[in-house]
């Protein structure tokens, strides 16, 4: 073949970037990043926590303006400079954190992120005929509030498809779904792959990188580090890729002796829902003993955040027994007494709720352990022992290796998996007899959620009980000793990890029947 008919087999390239720059003051975001996409590919977008792979797709969607280097799109230089000239070229985003209004129908939340002015009829008409000409069905009226959290991604991605995007932004799409619903997802992408369109696919599941990705480029500190084929890799060797160094793998070794006395006893827990859209919780019992990690499995919105703050104290119960903690019935106790008990919470939401933003990470530390730590942090008349505190921060920040700035910097300053680890860290610096934690890794690299997750198990089997609500399924496995399901604000019995089964655990996330799951059956019999 002649270079000439080399160049015509090979597919014309969609979107080429040139050494993209993006500078926020001292810090480069992007650096002198190249790579390109072409017709009919799943290209993934790969990188730990700040490595500026959000940075660069908003460019990219035109949310950000670069410094320096140059966008072409099918080979021509261009401008992104808002949204809406990005869905003109032919771009479109599905993001990771959803942008609907639970108050109106599906059909006016699709309207509102339409360019032009098109009656709504006519929008919900397109829009169902669409969603079930790709799988993912949909009613136009339905009201947005009483969705699932899948059925509501499913707006975002149709929304997006009504635009006729020819490349298509998808940041962490999976990380609300079942595995039944990941795979429907699989499928539609892999048909908008055969139709010719293109996916820039960002994820930290690497299983589903290798599964369903053409080609990836890898960032670190802002730098294209590499690009490969995904499928020629493993999960461990992209991993290393991302953060530079080997990743070491969680170790699950069986607790010494089995489990040791029930520590978190829940008992007939239920509580009407707060507002129109909140989750009821609804009779959930659940023992959580010494020794044990049990998991929370359940796609959003099902009443897991409910059950959080009812184990934590940030809602209180009408019936003290209905939460027991080492023994003591807490559930008229708020979460200063409820940690005076030698339990830690790290709530799901860590900037604003975990941690005050425009405070020092050692503030953020004493602000939690004033009370279980009050010999220790505060002096006479209450004043505070700044050495001691700081001292504390220090030893977290090595122990959960947190990468920062500066000396002693505001919470807001680290990335999200930064600030995750300091979180978490500050929580385990206590050694507490109970651990609750919702979400650990969330949005978290690799090399972060390797260590989180081996930290929780090591205090597990240090003799606490730690109790772990997460939506990733891989995580729920790699540290669980048995799993149990919520839904609609039900809590099924805990399966233990070695009869629980992704299709199992799958389905009662998607509302099957618990009898359906092998380790009940076995009790029947």
């Amino acid at each position: 073949m002649t270079d000439a008919e080399a160049t015509t087999a090979a597919p014309q390239t969609l979107l080429q970037v040139e050494g993209i720059t993006k500078v926020f003051g001292t810090l480069k975001a992007n650096d002198g990043v190249d790579f390109d996409i072409v017709p009919g590919e799943i290209h993934a977008l790969l990188g730990e926590n700040g490595a500026g792979k959000s940075t660069l797709v908003k460019m990219l969607f035109g949310s950000l303006q670069p410094d320096g280097g140059v966008i072409k799109w099918r080979g021509q230089p261009v401008a992104i400079v808002n949204p809406m000239q990005a869905r003109a070229l032919g771009i479109g985003m599905v993001f990771q954190h959803f942008s609907l209004f639970d108050s109106l129908t599906v059909a006016e939340n699709i309207a509102l992120s339409l360019d032009d002015d098109i009656p709504i009829r006519t929008i919900a008409a397109k829009a169902q005929a669409l969603s079930y000409s790709y799988g993912l069905p949909l009613d136009p009226f339905s009201m947005v509030g009483d969705l699932s959290v899948g059925e509501r991604q499913r707006i975002e991605i149709i929304r997006c498809l009504l635009q006729t995007p020819d490349l298509i932004i998808l940041d962490e799409p999976t990380s609300v779904l079942t595995p039944q619903e990941a795979d429907k997802l699989f499928e539609t992408l892999e048909r908008l792959r055969d139709e010719g369109k293109s996916i820039l696919y960002i994820s930290h599941r690497l299983e589903e990188v290798k599964r369903m990705c053409d080609r990836a480029t890898v960032l670190r500190h802002g730098k294209v580090v590499a690009h490969c084929n995904p499928r020629e890799e493993t999960a461990s060797s992209l991993a290393s890729m991302m953060v530079g160094t080997e990743i070491h793998q969680v170790v699950r070794e069986a607790s010494q002796g089995g489990p040791g006395e029930s520590l978190i006893e829940i008992r007939n827990l239920s509580r009407p829902a707060a507002t129109p859209f909140a989750m009821p919780l609804r009779d959930i019992s659940l023992t959580v003993r010494a020794g044990e990690v049990i998991g929370i499995a359940g796609v959003a919105g099902n009443g897991q955040g409910e059950f959080f703050e009812a184990v934590s104290g940030e809602v209180l119960q009408d019936a003290a027994g209905s939460v027991r903690l080492r023994g003591k019935d807490v559930g008229r106790m708020g979460i200063s007494r409820r940690r005076l008990t030698g339990t830690a919470f790290v709530p799901e939401e860590r900037l604003g709720h975990g941690a005050a933003p425009a405070m020092a990470l050692s503030e953020n530390l004493l602000l939690s352990r004033y009370r279980t730590d009050q010999s220790a942090f505060l002096g006479p008349l209450g004043t505070i022992r700044s050495g001691a505190v700081e001292a504390a921060s220090k030893r977290v920040i090595e122990e959960m290796d947190v990468r920062k700035s500066a000396e002693d910097p505001e919470a807001a300053s680290l990335s999200g998996g930064n600030l995750q680890k300091f979180i978490i860290g500050r929580e385990l610096d206590r050694q507490p007899a109970i651990m609750v934690v919702n979400q650990p890794t969330w949005g978290v690299d690799a090399g972060a959620a390797a260590r989180i997750r081996q930290a929780l198990i090591e205090l597990a089997r240090s003799g606490s009980a730690v109790l772990v609500i997460s939506q990733d399924l891989d995580e729920l496995f790699e540290i669980s000793d048995a799993i149990a399901v919520m839904h609609n604000g039900a809590m099924s019995k805990p399966v233990p990890i070695a009869e629980a089964t992704y299709e199992s655990i799958g389905l009662l996330m998607g509302g099957s029947e618990p009898g359906h799951v092998a380790h009940d059956e076995k009790e029947v019999v």
